[in-house]
């Protein structure tokens, strides 16, 4: 009588398993890629989850696999945006007025992404609209983020003192957000030129010295 073959050998190969997390995050992407570019299109009000599996190629189970809600796909969606952000600005540490005349950069290189912040945004201007808190807690850290800059700025020489730090910060993301609208409706307007206008103009402004009264 034969020894009995080791159980190795009649079990079935496994997967390894770093493909099949590869197989999910790809699945996840392509999930993500659709929610981004239906909710630019439709809106989210307008967009079901069931819509955003078919377009994707999965089920709504599958779907569910990996984004438990609407809400939480809605969120992942942002989170998307803030990471493309983290990548290609450096307004912590980098030059204000650079990275200012960078944004049509971001914009032109996932404008998917622009476009669903955008929309977004927009349907979500309600205080009791799901991603209302999120949203105001990201304008109010961008704005943060802007100020203290200015105000190094100001501390350290570079930038005039007789305006007020924050106030500029809101005019400068009214700036970036109102000509992102903008070029979304109309992709003719020349983002980069614009851009680099308005930065220079910036420039000017915050260095310029004020004229000296002569005593009379």
């Amino acid at each position: 009588m034969s020894a009995p073959e080791p159980a190795t050998a009649l079990q079935t190969p496994r997967r390894p398993y770093a493909a099949l997390l590869a197989k999910g995050e790809d699945r996840r992407q392509r999930i993500l890629g659709v929610a981004e570019r239906l909710l630019a299109r439709n809106g989210w009000r307008n967009t079901s989850l069931a819509q955003i599996a078919r377009e994707a190629g999965v089920t709504p189970a599958g779907l569910l696999h990996h984004f438990e809600s609407k809400e939480q796909l809605l969120n992942a969606v942002l989170d998307a945006r803030d990471a493309d952000d983290a990548t290609h600005a450096d307004y912590r540490s980098g030059d204000l007025i650079t990275e200012i005349s960078r944004v049509p950069e971001r914009f032109q290189r996932e404008p998917e992404l622009a476009g669903t912040f955008t929309v977004l945004l927009a349907e979500n201007i309600a205080p009791d609209a799901p991603l209302h808190d999120r949203l105001h807690k990201r304008y109010r850290d961008a704005a943060d983020i802007i100020t203290t800059i200015i105000e190094r700025g100001q501390r350290d020489g570079d930038y005039r003192t007789d305006f007020d730090a924050a106030t500029k910060a809101v005019e400068i993301l009214a700036f970036i957000n109102g000509m992102e609208t903008l070029w979304l409706l109309d992709p003719s307007i020349p983002l980069t030129e614009v851009f680099t206008g308005y930065a220079d103009s910036l420039r000017r402004d915050l260095t310029a010295t004020r004229p000296q009264t002569t005593p009379t």
